[in-house]
């Protein structure tokens, strides 16, 4: 079972999705954090299937309105990638 507090009961369906940043770090003021929100869901509407209707990046956190063929799959995939690619985007040496 997922760490998630929220079930889905409609895989398929449209949803409307809040991502957070772990204590409301304003992540996404660099074009680099965007860019690699941006193209993860690219990859996804390719490869999983994913509808994005609308989303809305903020300083910390993002909305989608989305669909695929499993929704939580898909944002399983979404989260672990961007997840591990910010990290790695502020540990480099280069910021």
């Amino acid at each position: 079972m997922g760490r998630s507090r929220y079930k889905i009961y409609e895989p398929t369906h449209p949803h409307f999705l809040t991502c957070t940043i772990l204590n409301w770090l304003p992540v996404f003021t660099r074009k680099e954090s965007v860019d690699i929100i941006i193209q993860s869901l690219k990859y996804l509407q390719k490869e999983e299937n994913l509808k994005l209707y609308a989303y809305v990046i903020l300083e910390n956190h993002l909305h989608l309105l989305a669909q695929s063929d499993d929704i939580g799959k898909s944002m399983r995939h979404f989260k672990s990638y961007t997840a591990k690619q910010i990290v790695k985007l502020f540990n480099s040496p280069h910021l």
